[in-house]
């Protein structure tokens, strides 16, 4: 089933895709993949904690592996670092393959800052599940709490074999050839009912792998009419930001939608600091007021979705390790910016220029200034390896 399939630059048909809202909706398609899974189940996420929400879908993945399935779970040694050994025990002893990726300070690499960001689901190499979700309750709907808005995308098809082959890669150390072969075992064909074109990006800077910011780069070159930005960490760096220009003096349409609150307060401050720049250029801001906003996606003339795990910052251009997938499908990419253009109108504020003015005054924007320049500091620490090969 790996045979066959272009390079991950050139577009692969025969795929079903789905537009998949955070929270509930999310982890019952999840859950769901898991239950029916036959074969093998690949979950590589950023953050798992060990709640309500982590433990369901750990429930799901031990009920698994005592199928038969090959059950295995990647999380990041950072930002999942307070799961317990007792949590990963119960794991292990239930037949679930775990490890940590990079566990900090233990790294044979010492990649300071490099830390795994997927939010990828693959099932029996043929269901995909594509995202920027981790599993915790603060991305699920609990009682009197909404889950923060996120994205993820749902895929049967073609696609879902190279994304199988890339979890094998992340989830065997360097060096480990023959455990890579042994888990590139062939899997059976499941008839292909979509039609849709799409292709994975990645960004890995310390493999040299720049896919997922060439994608935005591209969408501002080639965008006709409009292009629509979510992001809940919005800090373009200085290629983003010359290309967000020349787009805009084409009299491109475009809106960005930020989060109004942010579980990163410092952040947020030096993300204010950048809308004075882009309503200067005439770029619509929209700042989300419902919940926390975590979404990760982009549109393009109601042709063309990139959906995933990557921020517009440096941080995911020069530092973690991202996954997109790239949707070049008009029927598609519509439904996405009518979700999105509805969210605009109903859920969002629009910012301007005069309301800029009005809100903050020399004081606060002296605060997003000084965050402003302290985040770009942080920014190039965690973009600073101290060993590379």
């Amino acid at each position: 089933m790996l045979r066959g399939l272009k390079k991950q630059s050139s577009y692969v048909q025969q795929n079903k895709v789905k537009l998949v809202r955070g929270g509930k909706e999310y982890f019952t398609v999840l859950t769901r993949l898991i239950d029916q899974a036959q074969h093998t189940v690949h979950l590589q996420v950023y953050i798992y904690e060990d709640d309500e929400t982590g433990r369901m879908v750990a429930s799901a993945l031990m009920e698994a592996a005592k199928r038969g399935v090959k059950v295995y779970l990647l999380t990041d040694g950072y930002a999942s670092k307070e799961l317990s050994p007792a949590f990963i025990k119960e794991l292990q002893s239930n037949g679930v393959h775990f490890r940590f990726f990079e566990p900090l300070l233990k790294s044979e690499h010492f990649y300071f800052g490099r830390r795994m960001h997927h939010k990828v689901l693959v099932v029996d190499g043929y269901y995909g599940l594509i995202g920027g979700i981790n599993i915790s309750n603060r991305y699920n709907d609990t009682d009197n709490n909404p889950a923060w808005l996120d994205w993820a995308l749902y895929m049967e098809g073609s696609i879902a074999a190279e994304l199988h082959k890339i979890c094998i890669n992340v989830w065997a150390r360097p060096g480990q050839i023959a455990l890579k072969r042994s888990l590139r075992h062939e899997l059976p064909e499941i008839p292909t009912t979509g039609n849709s074109p799409v292709r994975i990006r990645r960004n890995d800077w310390v493999k040299r792998k720049n896919q997922i910011s060439r994608s935005y780069i591209e969408m501002l070159k080639k965008a006709t009419s409009k292009v629509v930005i979510m992001s809940g960490y919005f800090l373009p760096g200085t290629i983003i930001r010359h290309h967000l220009s020349r787009a805009a003096k084409r009299k491109i349409d475009i809106s960005v939608i930020v989060a109004e609150k942010s579980d990163v307060p410092l952040a947020k401050h030096a993300e204010r600091y950048m809308y004075r720049w882009l309503l200067k250029r005439n770029i619509k801001l929209y700042e989300y007021s419902k919940s926390i906003l975590h979404g990760k996606l982009a549109t393009r003339d109601n042709k063309w979705v990139t959906i995933g795990s990557y921020n517009v910052n440096d941080i995911s251009a020069y530092a973690s390790v991202e996954l997109n997938i790239d949707v070049n499908d008009a029927e598609f990419a519509t439904h996405v910016q009518q979700q999105l253009e509805s969210i605009m109108a109903n859920d969002c504020v629009q910012v301007t220029e005069e309301d800029y003015n009005k809100k903050y005054n020399l004081f606060q924007r002296a605060i997003q200034y000084c965050s402003y320049w302290l985040v770009r500091i942080i920014f190039y620490l965690f973009t600073f390896y101290f060993k590379q090969r």
